[in-house]
């Protein structure tokens, strides 16, 4: 006699299907898996991204001034003359003609010798006079002038004798009579000593050497 199987009902299949899911789960560990994820840094809200400040150092380099030196001493700015100016030279004073000249001569304590040497129509001007009150006559010396300017005289002291050899628009020889030591003034033995004083932009140069006013040795002016 064949015996009958009876078929599962549908409420006992469902209990063995969760039966089994709960097996795979407890299989698998059935445990929780946390998972982390880097958070992006947070924009500006201007949308932009900031960046690093720079600091940027400038150098300034200082160049010292220049100063420029002319021929005679220190400026700041350079001076450039044609011929040096002789040291007799002892500034500017208006003379007006020969009597404006003669003037001049007198107020320095000396007397006109010839006032017809003196040439206004020249550049360059002279006249040579004598110390007032000197009793031998021979303390003499020459007066330039340019135009109606007052340069100076030939030289710082006086010569016993200096007369006007020749003279132009611009330059002026004058002779100085020298003297041997032991000499007396009436009766120079050495002869004549000529030298050029020529007008060069405005300054007077001698363009020889002027014979010392003295001397123990050598000749000399007096």
């Amino acid at each position: 006699m064949r015996a009958t199987r009876r078929r599962p009902s549908p409420l006992a299949l469902l209990s063995l299907a969760l039966s089994g899911a709960a097996l795979a789960l407890s299989a698998c560990g059935g445990g929780t898996k946390t998972v982390t994820v880097s958070e992006a840094p947070a924009a500006s809200q201007t949308g932009t991204t900031a960046k690093p400040a720079t600091t940027q150092t400038t150098t300034t380099s200082t160049t010292p001034a220049q100063t420029q030196t002319s021929g005679t001493g220190t400026t700041g700015t350079a001076t450039t003359r044609s011929a040096p100016e002789p040291k007799f030279t002892e500034g500017e004073t208006q003379a007006e003609g020969v009597r404006g000249a003669a003037t001049v001569v007198r107020a320095h304590g000396y007397t006109p010798n010839d006032t017809s040497e003196y040439h206004s129509d020249q550049a360059l001007r002279v006249m040579v006079g004598t110390r007032t009150g000197s009793a031998d006559g021979y303390q003499q010396q020459a007066f330039f002038f340019v135009n109606d300017r007052y340069l100076g005289t030939d030289t710082k002291l006086p010569s016993a004798s200096v007369k006007v050899v020749s003279q132009g628009d611009t330059e002026v020889t004058l002779g100085y009579a020298l003297y041997r030591p032991k000499d007396p003034l009436v009766n120079p033995s050495g002869g004549e000593a000529r030298v050029t004083f020529q007008l060069n932009n405005g300054k007077l140069t001698p363009l020889g050497t002027i014979p010392p006013a003295n001397s123990s040795t050598g000749l000399s002016r007096q």
